[in-house]
Parts: C-alpha cells; structure tokens; sequence
C-alpha cells in the first residue's frame, strides 16, 4: 500500500478482520510476552545471572525474552520452482495523538530516510541482499517534511489464503535503557520536532531526534534444511541534534538489513582442521628440521637447530592458515552462490573478525619464509679446459711456490667462466610463471569481465550489473575467496602450459646444464655445510676453447652418438646430482676459500695492494679449480666418493656425512631450490596473500594488483643483488664482467 492510499481499504482490511481473530492472532502473543516478561523479572530476581545467560546467549540479543520464539512459517528459496526471496513488512501509521492513519508497505520512503529510486529500495526487501544505505540530510528540509512525527508499528507480513497473518517485529531502541535493560518498543518515529519545541507547538525546536541508524536482522535456524529464519529484529538508534544553524546543519542516516546465523559448529570443524592440518605440517617440519641438521654436518641441539626448527614451523603452518583460509572462503563462495534453499548466509563482519586473524598470520609466516629464501649458497665454477699447443698437446710445469701446473702454451680463455657465471646470475630469478602476465590476467577476469561482481553479498550474481541496480557492499569472505582462488588457478594454468612449453620448445634450466657441457665447466654448490649439488659440464670432446668449424663438428659427432656421452659415469647420461659431502672436504674446502679477501668494488686504482688483492684472488682461484677437479676426478683416495641412487628414507630425513662424499642421481634438476625456479610454490602463495591482504585493506583490486607487480619488483631487485654479490664473493669472477 503506498503512501497516498486513503484511509478507507485500509481501515476497512483491519474491520475485516474481527476482534476474536485479532484477539487470537495477536493478543495470546501479547500475553505470552507479558508472561515471558514477568518470568524473566522474576528469575532476575531469584537468580539473575542464570537468565542473563540467556539473553546474552542470543545473537539478537532479544529484549525481555529468555527463549527465542518460534521460526517465521515461511521458506525461503533463491533457485528453483519454489523460488522465494521477497518479504514484505507493513506498518500501522499513527499520528502523534494516537490516531491509526493507515497502512503502509516498508520500502515507499517510509522507514528510508535516504531518497533512492523503487528499484534501489526494493532490494533492501529481498531476502539474503545484505542493504546498507547511508547518507547526509538537511536540517532545514527535514523540518519541513517532517513537521510532525509519525509513529509505525511494524508487523511482517505471513501471508495467508483465506486470512493474512501478520507478525509483530519486535523493535529495539540502542540507547534507551530502563534499570540498565534494554525496552522492548512496539513502535517507532523517524523525526521528533515536537519534543524540543520551547513555550509553543510553533516556536522553532532547539533540538530535534533523529532516527540516525535503522537496522532490520535476520537469522537463519540452525540446521534448517527449508531456509527457515527466526523473526526479524529491528533495531533502532535515535540521535539528538541540537540546532545551530538551520541552513547549514546536516544528519547521517543509515539504513540497513543484515542476516546472520550461528557459526559456532562451522568454527568447531575450522577448529578441527587446523589441529588436523597442524600436526601433519608440524611433522613435516621436525623432519625437514632433521634432514636439515644431517645436512649442516651437526649432532648438537643447539640454539641454531631451535631457530631453524621455530623458522621451519612458521612457513608450515602458514600455509595451514593459507589452505584453511582459502578453502573456508571457497566454501561460502560456492554454496552461498549455488544454493537453492536457503542454507547458509554470509558471516557478518564482526563474525569474520576471527578469519581476518588467520589471514593476516598466512601473511606473516609468509613473508618471513620469502625473507629467507637462500642467497647465500657455496658454489664455484669448475673449468677443466687445458691449454693446447699446436699439436694438440700441452706441456705443464710446476709453477713457482703453488706446486701446481703451469702451461708453457698460451693461458686458457676466462670468456666461458664469465659466460656461465651471467647465465647463472640470470636464471637466480628465473620462474615458472610469468608475474607480469598473472597480474593483468587477473585484472582482466576481475574488472573487465565483471567477476568482482560475483564477491558482492547478495546470493544470485552476474558479471553485467545494470546501473540502475542496487549494489549490495562487498563480502570480504566472497572477496578473498574470489581472489585467491583466480589467482591459483591462473598460476597452476600457467605452470601447466610452461611445463609443456619447457618439455617440448624450450627450458632454461636444461639450456644452462647444456651450456655447462658445452662451455666445458662443470657448476659445485654447497647449499649446506655438508650437502649440496653437482652439475657435470666436463666435455666429452675434452676441450671447449675452438673455432666455429670444430663446435659444430663435436656437435655433430656427438649427434651421431660418435664419441662418449656427458654423464659422470661411462656410458650414462646422468649429468646433474644431489651431493652428501664428507666432513672432511667441507673443512678443506673453507681452508682454500679463506685464503681469499677479495674485495667487491671495481679495481679503480692501480697501487701495489690492489695490484696484490688480485695476484691471491687469482692464486685461489686457481688452487679451488685444481682442488675440485682432481676431487671430482677421484684424486684424492681421502675424499674419494660413490655414485647411487637415492633412497626413500634418504629423501624423508637425509644423510648423515660418512667417510665418503655420495653423489645421488637427481634427474630432477634439484639444484633449482637455490632459485626462484624451484620455490614458485612459495612465491605463488605469497603472492597470492599479498594481493588478496592490500586488497581487503584497500577494497580495490587495481591497487593490489598495482602493488603486487611493485612488490615483486622489489623481491626481484634484492634477489638478484644479493644473489650478484654472493656470486662474486664465492666464485671470485670479476664483477666487472658480470652483465
């Protein structure tokens, strides 16, 4: 019934119904509550704290009410054939002495003191759209329209064939309180200008109420498989506004309708994974602590172990917090969006305030795990060309006070060292994905393709909104899941087509060992004190340093299968290994590398202590190469070692340092762990919770997809200067030639 209807239906529908009816309907409910009221009094007084249990027990908060009452008689269906989703609530207008005025639907400018069209008003009736309206009015034009206050008695309309049922909303003032209990109204103003007139109904009020937030909530029934709810709420809070300034004086006002349902069972099951999840991921953890502690060559438990154990524990259980968090929010993304009787409605935003807490500690661990991501490995370039006279052979002599081979021939090129090592510093930040492409690719299903749409809390969404439309806010659970989930699936799509693309086109890790056989240097890194790995670039033509003519006959050859194969072993073609060293080696290793202190900056000065920093970089350089190629050529009977396949129990807890070094065959390349390449898991996921984390703070995708390419930026730069300097450091090439 709209606002200009005459008095005359209306009166007429309330005389059809008769006062026994009327009675029955609605004066047992009346006396029920007075009943219900008196029990509460008198329990509060023989025992107040067991009834404040409770009504504090209840989400509603329901004043003068120990037990919620019964659910509304109507089920409510978003899909389907018995599709449900309107609720209409009517309220008998009165004026200010008493006087019944008529009826009137909510949702025609009544209970909405903020001016939208039927269309935006409409939504704020249609059940599961979460409503929220809010804006500034004029004092003056709210003196001029509301010159004298209304009051509405509001009652939710049941339907009925033969009679309409209509059921009182019990409606809750927030700051109106009598002995410290809130006061159930049966009745509500918008605008008082009555009350805070002086002498005269006429003279100009010094102060004016306001009904300044206006609040309608629903909550579901708890294990209702018919999309049953309780009977709404209204809550109400009314402001004082003195007037000051008539033309310039303005009021907030809000108007909102909010559903709920108890999420006690559904944290008991999050409550549960999380302990599931913990104890396998903490598992994990004591046994990469241990495979850890075999590797670093050390029995002790130490304060180091325990660092590295609380550090282990932080990444893991990140990523319990990342995968219960993501599939909590796919859940509701999900089953809130395809559901057809109503089962479940959105968390409130104080309901989500334990879910921002498990995000926000994904982050953290996160970004702790991608602080540590190693830079500070051993490695060195291992060059076994020999110099070469004219007949193919050379001819060597101890040089003086070194004890090691000299060549009368001239010196073997540095170029392929210096070319492996650029190979190397380029491929520290190589990845699986490409970033750029993943942050434009979200953007485009987001913002172009509409499917932010698909986070808004309203339960049926499409990509194309109309203008026209009402635009329910955010759901920050939806928003998140949303998020995430395109953001991992678009990586896992992209890890699936470079895998293909690397198996069949091109693979730079592949490229780099290859580049290793040709170039004729073999790559030694220790990742631990006592393990690490070990790529075989010895060349099977037994020289790299040639003309263009003799590169491309080798090659040829070793097409045709006319000379050996590049593998450690005779006859295998294994050229890549995980590497268990020998205590032993590990010390004779550090002897040699601290022979050096070479300095990092570029050699601007010609004086005779540069001068000498370079003669005992070079004399190291050449003492580590002779020293790792004789180890690796079993020279040394000492630190000799064995070649084997890798154990089960050796993958789970690793191997503790014997008296021989073992080389494990690792087709898998495993050597990318000391690179972006290997941990894109890690970075997928922090990238993942980087957007999603700006983007709840900010509430716009384009900025947190803007930050995340500036954070990845940035990750990159560190990455590859720290990785730049330990390269320098550790092989002791000239930085001068590092591109």
């Amino acid at each position: 019934m709209t606002e200009g209807a005459s008095v005359q239906p209306a009166a007429s529908w309330w005389s059809a119904m008769s006062m026994e009816t009327f009675w029955m309907r609605h004066g047992v409910s009346c006396v029920m509550k007075i009943l219900q009221h008196f029990l509460c009094q008198t329990a509060m007084e023989i025992g107040e704290a067991i009834c404040r249990g409770f009504t504090m027990g209840k989400s509603l908060d329901w004043p003068f009410e120990c037990f919620k009452p019964n659910p509304v008689p109507i089920r409510f269906s978003f899909r389907g054939k018995n599709k449900n989703t309107d609720f209409n609530l009517l309220a008998a207008v009165y004026n200010v002495r008493g006087d019944f005025l008529r009826w009137e639907q909510l949702g025609l400018n009544n209970l909405q003191l903020c001016g939208e069209t039927a269309t935006r008003q409409a939504a704020a009736f249609s059940f599961g759209t979460a409503y929220q309206q809010s804006c500034d009015l004029s004092v003056a034009e709210l003196m001029s329209t509301y010159s004298e206050p209304l009051f509405y008695d509001v009652f939710m309309d049941l339907g009925g064939e033969e009679e309409r049922k209509l059921f009182p909303l019990p409606t809750l003032v927030n700051n109106l309180q009598y002995n410290g209990q809130f006061i159930n109204q049966d009745a509500c103003f918008l605008v008082d200008m009555l009350s805070g007139r002086e002498k005269s109904t006429s003279s100009v009020p010094k102060v004016i109420r306001v009904a300044t937030s206006i609040k309608i909530r629903f909550e579901l029934v708890p294990d209702s498989k018919e999309g049953t709810v309780f009977p709404p709420l209204m809550s109400i809070t009314y402001s004082d506004i003195p007037i000051t300034d008539v033309s310039t004086q303005t009021v907030s006002a809000t108007f909102a309708v909010q559903y709920e349902m108890n999420l006690n069972e559904f944290h008991i099951i999050m409550d549960i994974v999380l302990g599931v999840l913990g104890s396998l991921f903490l598992l994990n953890t004591l046994l990469r602590t241990i495979k850890w502690k075999r590797r670093f060559g050390s029995q002790i438990i130490d304060g180091e172990t325990l660092m590295k154990f609380l550090l282990f524990a932080i990444g893991d259980l990140s990523n319990v917090f990342f995968f219960v968090t993501v599939g909590t929010a796919v859940y509701w993304l999900i089953f809130y969006k395809a559901q057809q009787t109503v089962t479940v409605v959105l968390p409130l935003p104080a309901q989500e305030e334990r879910y921002k807490i498990f995000i926000g500690l994904a982050f953290a661990g996160k970004f702790l795990q991608e602080l540590r991501l190693q830079v500070t490995v051993d490695l060195f370039f291992i060059d076994w060309e020999r110099p070469r006279c004219s007949g193919g052979l050379w001819k060597e002599k101890p040089a003086p006070g070194t004890g090691e081979p000299k060549s009368d021939s001239p010196p073997v090129s540095i170029w392929r060292t210096y070319f492996v090592a650029n190979e190397w510093n380029k491929i520290q930040t190589l990845r699986q994905i490409s970033p750029t492409f993943q942050i434009i690719a979200v953007l485009f299903f987001l913002e172009v393709l509409g499917f932010s749409n698909y986070a808004l809390s309203e339960p049926v969404s499409t990509a194309e909104r109309s203008p026209q439309a009402f635009t329910p806010p955010y759901s920050m659970t939806l928003r998140y899941g949303l998020a995430s989930i395109l953001w991992l699936c678009l990586g896992l799509l992209q890890v699936i087509y470079f895998t293909l693309y690397e198996r069949f086109v091109k693979n730079n890790i592949h490229q780099f060992v290859d580049l290793c056989s040709i170039s004729n240097i073999s790559v030694l890194l220790f990742s631990h004190p006592c393990f690490g790995y070990y790529i075989h670039g010895h060349s099977v033509h037994g020289h790299a340093d040639t003309n263009m003519e003799e590169m491309s006959n080798n090659l040829k050859r070793e097409a045709e299968s006319m000379c050996g194969q590049r593998g450690l072993l005779p006859n295998t073609e294994v050229q890549t290994f995980q590497v268990s060293f020998t205590r032993y080696l590990r010390t004779q290793y550090e002897r040699i590398q601290d022979l050096s202190n070479r300095r990092t900056g570029p050699l601007r000065s010609r004086d005779s202590s540069s001068a000498n920093q370079f003669e005992q970089n070079t004399s190291v350089y050449n003492t580590m190469n002779h020293f790792l190629g004789s180890f690796i050529d079993h020279a040394y009977s000492e630190m000799d070692y064995i070649v084997k396949d890798k154990q089960l129990f050796e993958t789970l807890l690793g191997v503790e340092p014997g008296e021989k070094s073992i080389f494990y065959n690792d087709e898998d390349f495993s050597f990318k762990d000391v690179l972006f390449y290997g941990n894109e898991a890690t970075l997928l996921i922090f990238d993942t919770l980087f957007f999603c984390v700006v983007d709840l703070g900010a509430q716009s995708f384009v900025l947190a997809a803007v930050l995340t390419y500036v954070e990845q930026t940035i990750f990159s730069m560190i990455r590859q200067s720290l990785g730049r300097r330990n390269l320098i450091n550790k092989t002791l090439v000239d930085n001068r030639f590092l591109i």
